[in-house]
């Protein structure tokens, strides 16, 4: 019986497929979805690591519970003035930032 090899995806080429090439529109999109969605869960990550809840973190950095929610759930655009003070003043950390092409 011949056993028939398939050949293995990258995630790459799984991108390239569902959502185009690098500078397509489409793929553009998606990437920056994605990056709204890792910020998302990295604030998520470092309020649980300090044990703090969303109501908490809120009254710390002078928002309201229901916009760090939906910054942790990618349903909110957020400006950098306020990242950063939900960073510094809510979650005692700092905020690098770096470009690439």
């Amino acid at each position: 019986m011949k056993t028939e090899i398939k050949k293995v995806t990258t995630f790459a080429e799984h991108l390239d497929m569902q959502y185009g090439k690098k500078g397509s529109e489409t793929r553009d999109k998606y990437e920056e979805e994605y990056e709204t969605f890792e910020l998302g869960v990295m604030l998520q990550e470092m309020r649980k690591e300090r044990g703090m809840t969303q109501e908490q973190l809120a009254l710390k950095c002078g928002t309201t519970k229901t916009y760090i929610s939906k910054i942790e759930n990618n349903a909110s655009d957020i400006r950098l003035s306020t990242l950063m003070r939900i960073i510094r003043q809510g979650l005692g950390g700092h905020l690098k930032l770096s470009l690439t092409e």
